[in-house]
């Protein structure tokens, strides 16, 4: 029998940071201030974990541009330092840096195979199909990658989920680390886009001005870097998590909407801003892209840390 854990990334809506983690932001709204909130605590459940050189396999599904596709690899290709002295601040690699304190030990991600589909299952998939494409790539300390296009509905998406990571076994029983997210800029930018769009309920601020120009992508890889974050240090439904092992908050997960200092329920926090574009962003990667990445829980200070 084929083992599978899924896990459910929170979406980005307002309702979700209201309903889910009214606590969690470094400052909030005076009327919330008298709740005392549950401490988040991400335990450790004794359970392998991804250390040492991981490979992220890409599997693209769907219709995705050279520019699209390019932002999305130049994130991950930033995750990793290019120094041995360490990331400089603000970059993509100090945020991924937090993770080695989870792991004891670097988690270096390579950009491994990729591989592009032109719908081959149709524009509307099930969780049990895009587990089965990842079966397309080697299953040894990776990441296996599904992004989907605008176009394709995928189960739970925009209802629960923006994206999601799980693990099954391979063809000769070894376990597997996998993960979907998709492009919401069709579907659900107010859930699954935000803050490069207006929430679907809350405050209709104006959005955020998106760093790489595309509010689709630029919130794709917000949901990219939860889901992978996850993927190392809760890899096999053992590692580090909050609650039930079915729906757990995880390094990211458990700091929903948090960008920046002073981050409340639809206000993602202080950020900066790009003097020449005006997008909001708040990491440096490969190739002079800026990102907005959200912020990790920090195991050593039992904190959100944003970047900002």
């Amino acid at each position: 029998m084929v083992a599978n854990v899924r896990f459910v990334t929170i979406t980005f809506s307002l309702f979700a940071l209201l309903a889910i983690l009214p606590g969690s932001f470094s400052a909030i709204p005076r009327k919330l201030a008298l709740v005392k909130p549950e401490p988040i605590v991400l335990k450790y459940h004794k359970g392998e974990l991804l250390k040492g050189n991981t490979t992220v396999n890409l599997l693209w599904y769907g219709k995705f541009t050279p520019s699209q596709r390019a932002i999305v690899v130049d994130f991950l290709k930033s995750l990793s330092p290019t120094s041995r002295r360490g990331p400089p601040p603000q970059t993509v690699a100090s945020w991924w840096s937090t993770t080695q304190k989870y792991l004891g030990s670097p988690s270096t991600i390579a950009v491994g195979k990729q591989v592009s589909l032109n719908y081959p299952l149709g524009k509307e998939l099930k969780d049990s199909q895009i587990q089965a494409l990842t079966s397309k790539f080697s299953h040894v300390n990776t990441v296996n990658l599904v992004l989907t296009a605008s176009d394709v509905a995928v189960e739970d998406f925009c209802m629960n989920s923006c994206g999601t990571h799980g693990w099954t076994r391979g063809s000769k029983g070894q376990k597997y680390a996998y993960a979907w997210v998709g492009n919401a800029v069709s579907q659900c930018p107010g859930e699954c886009a935000w803050p490069f769009h207006r929430p679907i309920v809350g405050p209709q601020t104006p959005p955020l001005v998106a760093p790489n120009g595309d509010v689709g992508i630029d919130g794709l890889v917000i949901n990219l870097a939860t889901v992978l974050a996850g993927a190392v240090t809760n890899p096999f439904d053992g590692g580090y998590f909050q609650g039930p092992p079915t729906a757990p908050l995880e390094a990211v997960s458990a700091c929903t909407g948090i960008f920046g200092s002073g981050a409340y329920p639809g206000f993602p926090g202080t950020v900066l801003v790009d003097k020449t574009t005006g997008a909001s962003y708040n990491a440096r990667g490969a190739n002079g892209r800026e990102y907005l990445l959200p912020a990790m829980w920090d195991p050593k200070t039992s904190t959100c840390k944003p970047l900002a």
